[in-house]
């Protein structure tokens, strides 16, 4: 079965199950490492995400993929929060973590810098608008041109 498959096979049953709880999902992925594969459902809510919460959707998931069973591998199914440092992927996103500080890797260099940090202005149009101290206004970025966009943690 196709990742993309079974990511939207788990959406279809998690996602009412999240939402009655009031929780988000951040995202799916069904990864190959190594000789296993692991089945990785990634949540939030607000306030944080707690180990019994993870244990909730991790108990109600197993049962309702085990009705199911829509992956003939073995696997590891592992529930957990994104992280502090979590992994901008959806347009929802970069709007709620505006004013936030952001790295973001890109596909080619834009100014001469391949990484980009700064603070997370806006996000209009798939273009991800970011204040950094290494120019004197905003840079725009084309989302497409990002290879991957994080929050990074400030203490």
């Amino acid at each position: 079965m196709s990742k993309g498959t079974v990511a939207q096979i788990v959406s279809a049953k998690v996602t009412p199950f999240l939402e009655e709880n009031n929780y988000e999902l951040v995202d799916i992925e069904f990864v190959k490492e190594g000789p296993h594969r692991y089945l990785r459902v990634y949540i939030d809510k607000e306030g944080g995400v707690s180990l019994d919460d993870c244990q909730a959707v991790s108990t109600f998931l197993n049962q309702k993929l085990d009705e199911i069973d829509p992956i003939e591998e073995n696997y590891y199914l592992e529930v957990s929060s994104p992280g502090v440092e979590r992994t901008l992927k959806k347009d929802s996103d970069f709007t709620k973590f505006k004013g936030k500080k952001i790295q973001i890797k890109l596909y080619q260099t834009i100014n001469g810098q391949k990484i980009i940090i700064g603070t997370l202005v806006d996000y209009i149009d798939k273009q991800i608008i970011v204040d950094s101290e290494l120019v004197e206004n905003n840079i725009v970025i084309p989302r497409d041109k990002a290879a991957s966009v994080k929050l990074i943690a400030e203490f």
